[in-house]
């Protein structure tokens, strides 16, 4: 179980198998926290400047084992973590992070990694102040996902696992080991979890009521691109009138 950190700003992250559209919901949600006069930061997964080419030149060629895969998203989540994330949360704004710790839980497991030292190696890492889950059948995310382009990549369809030729089916059973693990980790992380089939507008709008709540009473550091409310003049002082009226 990972730790509650004592950070003076929120941490808030959503998880889901790709498809799921926890993209378009954690962007919703940042504009909206923007329009609140909150301080947003956002970071996404495998990211990070330091490892990203290398990253993908070792996709590209398709040299990563499972555990290598691992340490290099363990790397990239570290670079972030240091030198984003966490000055972030300790100047008091809010991060929302599309992918946490919890992605590799999912993902490296279900490739075959030990969960013990998956969950080592991200050790450092606090709990969120919120972690939502947007749960889809794989069926619903293999649609989206190809409704908008017209191939899967390989490592995202598993084909590094020899699960099956067709990178379809390789996505559909990869993608359902994802989401046995992310059904163990509810309980397990508190996730909050978010029906991913339910309209967008249904579903920003559970995921704001909860956030509000979250934040309720908190305080972090304000929006600087927002103009700072007008000051209050003193109200001017007058002479204390005589009693008695005219002499």
């Amino acid at each position: 179980m990972l730790k509650p950190h004592s950070y003076r700003g929120k941490l808030i992250v959503v998880e889901g198998i790709d498809g799921s559209g926890k993209s378009t919901q954690i962007d919703l949600l940042y504009k909206w926290l923007q329009t609140q006069g909150k301080s947003v930061y956002f970071s996404e997964w495998n990211s990070s400047p330091l490892v990203k080419s290398t990253t993908k030149m070792g996709k590209k060629q398709k040299m990563f084992t499972p555990t290598t895969f691992s340490l290099m998203q363990a790397t990239d989540f570290a670079d972030r973590w240091e030198n984003q994330i966490l000055p972030m949360l300790k100047a008091g704004v809010i991060v929302l992070a599309d992918r946490y710790a919890f992605t590799a839980f999912a993902r490296d497991v279900a490739r075959g990694v030990d969960p013990e030292w998956v969950r080592n190696l991200y050790s450092f890492a606090p709990q969120p102040d919120l972690a939502f889950y947007f749960r889809v059948p794989v069926e619903i995310a293999v649609e989206r996902i190809l409704s908008g382009r017209a191939e899967l990549k390989y490592y995202e369809a598993g084909m590094d696992l020899g699960l099956s030729d067709s990178k379809t089916t390789s996505f559909r059973l990869f993608q359902q080991r994802i989401i046995a693990q992310y059904d163990e980790m509810i309980n397990e992380f508190g996730f909050v979890t978010i029906d991913g089939t339910d309209v967008v507008q249904n579903q920003q709008k559970l995921v704001r009521q909860i956030v509000r709540k979250n934040l309720l009473g908190w305080e972090g550091m304000p929006n600087p691109n927002l103009p700072l409310p007008p000051k209050r003049r003193p109200a001017r002082k007058t002479a204390p009138q005589k009693e008695g009226g005219e002499a």
